[in-house]
């Protein structure tokens, strides 16, 4: 997994230099002599001793002494596109990974890269987002190290029709995800929101561009709550994380990779057109399904009994007066 960094806004990738100091220390459990780092890469011992320093100053906590050397002792808790490639098993989502302190919105450096050419498998990450979105163009709170935040570039050859079928296959792929690192299994409740205890864990917000009757690309945009250790007042009562739920911190490196991971392999499926096998699995995982439901289209409002998911992804309504209803975009209140 390769990092690279667009023009616009600056990002802080470590340059290969830093990372084959990293991957040195990696490497053995024993301290390395600035003067043996220096030999083997290449660098004056005034370069090691930078790039050390820079290493400790992105979380990598290193011990070093100047007669024992530098030993790694624990690795940083940042996204870091290092962090994420070590161990991560995918083969089509492996980047380039474009990492950020801040940028204003993930979901729209991916639109942009991707307007580019970015190819597909191409990810924004972001320690914090300044104007974090939701669907409908909600706020999503950001806050510095607390969640994911993070866009992936899709480019699927398919009519602009399915893409609620890929949020769908999205929203399995992170229940998937959390429930394999955490234990916990959150609902999905229609189309997009992960849910625990009736609060939102989760939001996923898919934006395209399109040609004729084709997607051209597609972003796929994942805000997680992971060790949020509290919310704004105004959120208290309708937000939760996964440390909130749990009590304790997780890893948000393995819940960015779980990710990765489970969707590839769903994405796959997705492509080869087995989605109806992923329906029954979100169907699963659903919290809306056979309960009261009031949907919002703007100043169209639709009372009902949310009844079924239809193939195409589309949420089935019957209505007070028995109308069935197909929903395909709006806001859902339970």
């Amino acid at each position: 997994m390769k990092p690279t960094d667009p023009k616009e806004p600056p990002g802080d990738p470590p340059e290969p230099p830093l990372t084959a100091v990293l991957q040195a220390l990696r490497q053995t459990s024993n301290p390395l002599s600035g003067e043996v780092l220096a030999l083997r890469l290449g660098l004056s011992r005034a370069a090691v001793w930078k790039r050390i320093h820079r290493l400790k100053a992105l979380g990598y906590a290193i011990e070093g002494s100047p007669r024992r050397g530098y030993l790694l002792v624990a690795a940083t808790e940042k996204l870091l596109p290092e962090e994420i490639a070590l161990g991560l098993k995918a083969r089509r989502f492996t980047g380039p990974v474009h990492y950020f302190e801040q940028v204003a919105s993930t979901n729209d450096l991916a639109k942009e890269l991707a307007a580019r050419g970015a190819p597909e498998g191409t990810l924004v990450v972001a320690e914090a987002q300044s104007q974090g979105r939701g669907r409908l163009g909600r706020q999503w709170d950001s806050p510095p190290g607390a969640g994911l935040y993070v866009s992936l570039v899709l480019r699927p050859v398919l009519p602009p029709t399915e893409m609620p079928q890929i949020t769908l296959t999205t929203a399995v792929a992170v229940a998937r995800a959390v429930k394999r690192v955490t234990g916990v299994a959150p609902g999905i409740k229609w189309p997009n929101d992960l849910l625990l205890a009736g609060k939102k864990l989760g939001g996923i917000l898919t934006e395209m561009e399109t040609e004729t009757d084709q997607i051209r690309h597609l972003v796929v945009g994942l805000g997680l709550n992971v060790n949020n250790p509290a919310f704004p007042a105004e959120l208290a009562d309708i937000a939760t994380s996964l440390a909130l739920a749990t009590g304790r911190r997780h890893s948000r490196v393995q819940l960015l990779q779980a990710w990765l991971e489970e969707f590839e392999e769903l994405y796959g499926r997705f492509l080869a057109r087995e989605f109806a096998g992923i329906l029954d699995e979100w169907r699963s995982f659903a919290v809306t399904l056979g309960l009261p439901v009031t949907v919002r289209q703007g100043p169209r409002v639709i009372h009902g009994k949310a009844l079924e998911v239809a193939p195409d992804g589309a949420l089935l309504v019957e209505t007070d007066s028995g109308e069935v209803v197909r929903v395909t975009s709006g806001e859902i209140a339970s």
